[in-house]
């Protein structure tokens, strides 16, 4: 069984916000059916495209387990399946622009009526206030949810992530939200809505960088590199470039082979439970006792000059064996992973956070796998569907159409194209 048996999940959700959700809900078992449009279907389908006549990887990794039906819900037609799906669904999830499900017909007054015990799940760029009516995308939300303005070096430019914390973190979070909603109805029996703003999002996952904001009211920020360097903060939480966002100072140093490969370097934490072992491996025991360098507190101020002698270690071996030198000691360190090593890791494969899946089209590819692990449900990552594949199977198995209520459909242009039989009448 399961952990999500016997939920079932109506997606109108596009791009990758959504889809981030949806996905997450049906890798643990729900039946998620995307409502897609006819011919088309989720933009990325088509974007990015690598290979000819098949879906593209940023649709298939956003789509697994999932069901595809087309459904054109502005027609009459349309809308008299939307409607019978909405009864026989318990949450719909959406990420339309703001006021879309309204000239669609079914605000969520309309959706609570069809079904009292829906949960209607919105993601959207902003919460009530000035910008909600505004549409945000990936870098749009890092940048006003606080991340881009405390990501880079303090005399560059603002830089956004690679890490989607804009879309797929505010997915991860309305997931959460739904479940929430889920649980809650158990008790009361009432549907209710679910909403998670993209700009909120990146803010809780920058909820550090609002903490040292507040900390800078109080004075400088000792383990930021600019108080060892003498520079003067100004009053909004600066750029750290590589600098640990906790209390334990934490530096990108470079390793052996640095100069050819990209990503030979490590993160190094210089905690201070460990600060003796660190002292021993990289020649200095004398710092131990120095009172210079003998306490957190007096090594802020020459951070620059620790991770510099650090570095000149690190430099004479690659990346993994200073990993494999340092943990036994319980210094805490981490290789910077390609993304080719990533994809090449034998633990992420095993673990299944990894995993290769076989398409109808596009053939076997990696994917990524569910990074959430249920010692009783284990996650089977299947492909994600062709568009339309299911449309006629949940329209008769679910809905309960006949053959010929289905071509009437089709006939009106709700479903998409015209089936076989009816072009041969």
């Amino acid at each position: 069984m399961t952990a999500l048996e016997g939920v079932r999940i109506l997606d109108f959700t596009h791009v990758q916000s959504g889809p981030t959700c949806t996905q997450l809900l049906a890798w643990f078992g729900a039946d998620v059916i995307k409502v897609e449009r006819p011919g088309s279907g989720d933009a990325t389908r088509a974007q990015l495209v690598d290979i000819p006549g098949a879906d593209s990887l940023y649709f298939t990794m956003l789509n697994h387990n999932k069901r595809s039906i087309e459904l054109d819900a502005k027609t009459p037609e349309g809308k008299e399946v939307l409607t019978r799906l909405i009864e026989s669904c318990d949450v719909m999830v959406e990420n339309f622009a703001p006021g879309a499900l309204e000239r669609m017909g079914f605000p969520w007054e309309v959706v609570q009526t069809i079904n009292p015990r829906i949960i209607l799940a919105s993601i959207k760029g902003f919460g009530p206030g000035r910008y909600e009516a505004c549409k945000v995308y990936e870098n749009v939300a890092q940048c006003v949810g606080g991340a881009a303005s405390t990501t880079g070096f303090r005399d560059g430019i603002p830089v956004v992530t690679g890490a989607q914390i804009g879309d797929s973190g505010t997915g991860l979070h309305l997931a959460l939200g739904i479940v929430t909603a889920l649980y809650q109805r158990e008790q009361t029996g009432r549907g209710q809505r679910v909403s998670a703003a993209m700009q909120d999002g990146v803010l809780n996952l920058c909820r550090v960088k609002l903490r040292d904001q507040q900390r800078l009211q109080k004075g400088p920020l000792r383990e930021y590199s600019q108080f060892g360097e003498g520079v003067p903060f100004a009053d909004a939480t600066p750029r750290a470039g590589n600098d640990s966002g906790g209390g334990q100072p934490g530096r990108i140093l470079r390793c052996k082979g640095w100069e050819d490969d990209p990503n030979a370097y490590v993160y190094f934490i210089t905690q201070g439970a460990a600060w003796s072992k660190i002292c021993a491996l990289i020649g200095r025991p004398d710092w131990q006792s120095d009172p210079r360098y003998a306490t957190p507190e007096a090594r802020l101020p020459r951070l620059n000059e620790v991770f510099a002698t650090i570095e000149s270690w690190t430099e004479t071996i690659d990346k993994f064996t200073v990993m494999e030198i340092c943990n036994p000691l319980g210094i805490p360190v981490g290789p910077i992973l390609s993304m080719k090593e990533i994809a090449e890791d034998e633990g992420l494969r095993a673990s299944g956070t990894v995993v290769e899946v076989d398409h109808p089209v596009r053939g076997r590819h990696l994917t990524v796998g569910c990074p959430i692990k249920l010692s009783d449900s284990a996650v089977d990552v299947r492909p994600a569907p062709l568009l339309g594949q299911h449309t006629e199977e949940v329209l008769s198995q679910l809905l309960g159409y006949s053959a010929d209520e289905v071509d009437r459909l089709r006939r009106s242009g709700a479903l998409g194209g015209v089936p076989d039989r009816a072009a041969a009448e």
